[in-house]
């Protein structure tokens, strides 16, 4: 076994033909710059096509933004929009199903998620999750299994967690694998 070199794996992010699903991302209240910048580069890395920045969510240029997306910032396409839930909204009429990464009464674990294209996640800040007033417009509601002594992950590796969950599936729909 050999590591790919740094322009091995340059030359075949360049040569790919695949580049963005019908796949977006609500980010509802996120504090930490340093997660948005994460988020922006899990995003670039599972092919999102956009990302929504909502409410208190800081939005580029920034130098923390900059330090954790490592350029993805500058590739994935990105909005803000005051409220999350008129963003939501207008992507429900758009025909997006709308998923939630957040412990609800109702929410599945994340691998029995079945999606239909297009598809927005949503997340949530850090500390108190998403807005209740965004829980009426989703249409499921998915969690990660917890076994430690902590209840949640950090939302940057939740959000990882279950966007390359729904890439997989999305890309399996498409006859891609």
């Amino acid at each position: 076994m050999k590591k790919l070199t740094h322009r091995e794996l340059v030359t075949r992010q360049e040569n790919q033909r695949f580049s963005s699903l019908p796949f977006c991302a609500v980010l509802n209240q996120i504090r930490s710059l340093y997660n948005v910048g994460s988020i922006f580069r899990t995003a670039d890395g599972a092919g999102l096509e956009k990302l929504w920045l909502c409410g208190i969510t800081g939005i580029p240029p920034s130098s923390r933004i900059s330090k954790t997306a490592l350029g993805a910032e500058k590739k994935v396409p990105w909005s803000y929009a005051k409220s999350a839930r008129y963003c939501i909204q207008s992507l429900k009429k758009q025909g997006y199903m709308i998923v939630l990464l957040e412990q609800t009464h109702q929410s599945i674990p994340y691998q029995k998620l079945n999606v239909k294209s297009p598809v927005c996640l949503i997340v949530g800040n850090e500390i108190t999750g998403v807005s209740e007033d965004i829980l009426s417009l989703c249409d499921a509601a998915v969690e990660i299994e917890m076994v430690g002594l902590k209840n949640s992950l950090n939302v940057t590796v939740a959000f990882g967690i279950v966007a390359y969950h729904i890439r997989h599936q999305m890309m399996k729909g498409l006859g891609v694998s």
